[in-house]
């Protein structure tokens, strides 16, 4: 996948339009920012599954919470960062016994992604988003509105008029789908 440099401009206009629930947005702020957000919870956590945990965690955060950001108190990656780092030190917290000295504080510093790990991130996300576009089409919008918008369940069988046992099978056996696509 070519990544361009998306400007802080861009990601602002696309904030906004990620507010109004543009899903074509989404995207593109996904795949402008989820390299260095995925780093930066890397970082922290040392551990891929619990980072891709919190990215996609993030991303539900930033979709609910888009119109709540302010230009005004900095730019749109320090404020997605800022998520991102809170999520995985609430993780660390969550995980580690509380101690009276510092030590593996330094652990914990915030430093750019190595190109490797862009790269890796990068592939990632490509293949991810073609074992999607696998998915039936009414499945992967199921996927991406509860796991993207952060519809409920609930949502998800008004929405498409079936019971919410059938919304959560369909959910699980098209996860199962992605995590089968993934693994090949």
């Amino acid at each position: 996948m070519h990544k361009t440099s998306t400007s802080s401009a861009d990601l602002v206009v696309l904030l906004q339009r990620v507010a109004a629930k543009d899903m074509t947005a989404f995207v593109a702020l996904y795949e402008a920012t989820a390299a260095k957000l995925f780093g930066t919870a890397l970082r922290i956590l040392k551990r891929r599954d619990l980072a891709e945990e919190v990215l996609q965690d993030v991303f539900v955060t930033i979709m609910q919470k888009a119109d709540g950001y302010d230009p005004s108190k900095g730019a749109v990656i320090s404020w997605m960062v800022a998520i991102t780092r809170n999520r995985a030190l609430d993780i660390v917290r969550r995980a580690t016994p509380i101690q009276d000295d510092m030590s593996g504080a330094d652990e914990v510093a915030d430093e750019e992604p190595d190109a490797l790990s862009l790269l890796t991130l990068a592939e990632d996300t490509k293949r991810l988003l073609g074992c999607l576009d696998g998915l039936e089409s009414q499945r992967k919008e199921m996927v991406m509105l509860a796991y993207f918008h952060g519809e409920s369940r609930e949502a998800l069988s008004a929405r498409y008029g079936c019971p919410v046992g059938t919304i959560k099978t369909w959910l699980r056996r098209s996860l199962g789908q992605l995590r089968d696509c993934l693994t090949q």
